[in-house]
């Protein structure tokens, strides 16, 4: 049994100091936040970009992140990461594309785009449905699995019950949403990011220190992979290998380099956060104009895929060192527990405080967003929009309050039934993978309607529902015991990995969806008129644009060349900086040649062009 070192009086502290500061913010922006629901949701859209971007980045660096990279490096390998570092292709949209759009349509959630832009009954359902749908049910299960990230770093390092580090964390994070509102969010996120990665970086550098160096780590990997299957060949492959020309058809399927291919060719544009997504658009809408939109969500880019991911990859890679095998007293916890593992083991008295902190701090940043989001949501979508007409703004603001606790409480439960992040984060993409297309469509194509966005949802939704059944149906079948997300289906004699159901929804949501808008009629035009003078995208809008005079420069002018530069500028520092620590000079000085044309091109045709705003 490994204990748990008890924490040092300087560490509690560190941790005592933090939880002050973060509730004397929440105290100071209560009464600004609880003036209306756009202070409340939004700030009063006057944020400025390095505000706004580091907020985004803050959101989407959890307590969950580093673990569930963990599990992806001591399973698959390094190579793993192509399920979330393929989104940087859909992210550039939403730097060149979305981040404009979204701040021209000046919309307090993009659930309120859907009438908008589309009309009558079938918007005000679309708009109400994806309202609960995001709201409740991906908040729940994005919510349940930062919940119980955090329990199991706390159960770890505090040696307590799962159980009672759930709701400690549940305590900590509510008592200080409820306070703040998005003021208090976006202006601690700025600090718990710095927080945040000074932690991972730290823990980096002592880790391979521990071992003896990077090239001894290196090696020692290499041997567990010749030695035993719990690492194994691809562990350290930046992309994985091409299966030998003699596999069969169902092999190369089954093989790691057919799900990177459907990840780069398909899961970017197909998911539904393409068009930015709703906590990242919610911050779109916060910013002062344009200008700031567009760099916050650049440098939201940069930050989110080049800068964050090393460290965390570098303490999972000594994880496997160091714990070939998970010890019985936290098996129940997973491989993802090798991340807190190493850091309760070599962490000493301050430092292991700064940690915690660390760990707390990006907890503590997504669940308040995610309770901020889905409280806007409801209270604007559903709750002032449907039931509620004639409230006045502090009505919203305290229903939105005692609505963010049922949140919480909620998701709390949630957390206590999921066992494994990164099985959670692939049910999240396939429930969502077929209205990507939509969702981008309806910018720039008149001929999307609200039956369009309808089905593509409905079916994405309903085949990623039954999937799931039939893996709990089979798992209780076997005689085994159904967690959620843990096993996947089987299927004509093949598991169905998250890349297999995409190639399955994504097809069928297509063909449903573009069925459906041929069949019914489009938006009246005079609907169509409105949405396209007041955000101007550019695209197939022929038929409704008439002699509209242009007041703004339509996004899409000039896209391509912009995206093309933003996926060199940010893919050549991400892995410009993971040859940097891997050791491989040549190639990281390649890397960053081709990051600094990328960098270049965007900043002279693209932001200086924005310069007068």
């Amino acid at each position: 049994m490994i204990e748990a070192p008890q924490l040092h009086w300087i560490d509690w502290a560190i941790i005592l100091v933090y939880l002050i500061f973060s509730i004397g913010v929440g105290v100071y922006f209560s009464r600004r936040a609880g003036s209306s629901t756009e202070e409340y949701f939004l700030s009063g859209r006057i944020l400025p970009w390095w505000i706004v971007g580091t907020s985004m980045v803050a959101t989407t660096f959890a307590a969950d992140t580093p673990l569930a990279i963990t599990e992806f490096v001591r399973g698959p390998g390094i190579w793993q990461n192509w399920f979330w570092w393929n989104m940087l292709l859909g992210g550039l949209l939403g730097v060149f594309l979305f981040s404009r759009l979204w701040r021209r349509a000046e919309v307090l959630t993009d659930n309120e785009l859907c009438e908008l832009r589309y009309s009558g009954k079938p918007a005000a359902f679309l708009r109400v449905f994806k309202a609960g749908y995001f709201a409740i049910l991906y908040n729940f299960i994005v919510m349940g699995w930062v919940i119980n990230a955090m329990a199991a770093i706390v159960s770890v390092v505090l040696d307590m019950d799962r159980w009672t580090a759930v709701w400690i964390c549940v305590a900590i994070a509510l008592i200080y949403a409820i306070l703040s509102g998005f003021w208090g969010v976006v202006i601690t996120d700025f600090v718990q990011f710095c927080i945040a990665m000074f932690g991972s970086i730290v823990l980096a550098i002592i880790a391979v220190n521990h071992i003896g160096g990077m090239d001894i780590l290196l090696n020692k990997i290499n041997t567990l992979a010749i030695n035993s299957d719990v690492a194994h060949d691809t562990t350290l492959n930046f992309i994985p290998p091409i299966p030998d020309t003699g596999i069969t058809t169902i092999g190369f399927w089954e093989s790691p380099f057919s799900k990177f291919l459907v990840f780069i060719t398909i899961m970017w544009w197909s998911h539904h956060g393409t068009d930015g997504g709703g906590y990242i658009i919610q911050r779109m809408s916060s910013a002062k104009n344009e200008r700031h939109a567009l760099i916050a969500t650049l440098w939201y880019n940069l930050a989110h895929y080049a800068l964050r991911v090393w460290p965390w990859v570098v303490v999972a890679m000594v994880s496997i060192v160091m714990f070939p095998q998970i010890p019985n007293d936290f098996q129940d916890l997973g491989v993802k527990v090798g991340y807190p593992l190493v850091m309760n083991q070599l962490l000493g008295p301050g430092l292991k405080g700064v940690l915690i902190v660390s760990f707390l701090a990006a907890f503590m940043s997504t669940i308040d967003t995610h309770l901020n989001w889905g409280a806007s949501y409801l209270i604007n979508d559903i709750y002032k929009r449907f039931i509620k007409k004639d409230g006045n703004e502090k009505h919203y603001v305290f229903a939105g309050k005692i609505i963010t606790v049922l949140l919480m409480i909620v998701a709390a439960f949630v957390a206590l039934k999921m066992q494994s992040i990164s099985k959670a984060w692939e049910f999240i993409y396939a429930m969502g993978a077929g209205i990507g297309l939509v969702l981008i469509l309806r910018w720039f194509w008149w001929r999307i309607n609200a039956w369009s966005e309808i089905t593509a949802l409905a079916t994405s939704f309903l085949m990623t529902i039954v999937l799931e059944i039939i893996a709990a149906v089979q798992t209780i079948s076997s005689g085994g015991v159904y967690v959620l997300f843990e096993k996947a289906p089987v299927l004509f004699g093949m598991t169905l990995q998250v890349h297999h159901k995409l190639l399955i929804i994504v097809p069928c949501a297509i063909i449903s969806w573009v069925t459906v808008t041929f069949l019914t009629e489009p938006e009246p035009f005079d609907r169509l008129t409105a949405f396209y003078q007041k955000v101007q995208p550019g695209g197939w809008w022929q038929p409704v644009i008439g002699n509209i005079d242009h007041t703004l420069q339509p996004v899409s002018s000039g896209f391509f060349p912009q995206w093309i530069a933003g996926i060199m500028m940010i893919y050549g520092a991400t892995f410009g900086i993971g040859n940097i620590v891997f050791g491989q000079m040549q190639n990281a000085v390649l890397l960053f040649t081709i990051a600094g044309i990328g960098f270049y091109f965007v900043w002279n045709k693209t932001i200086k062009e924005l310069d007068h705003q």
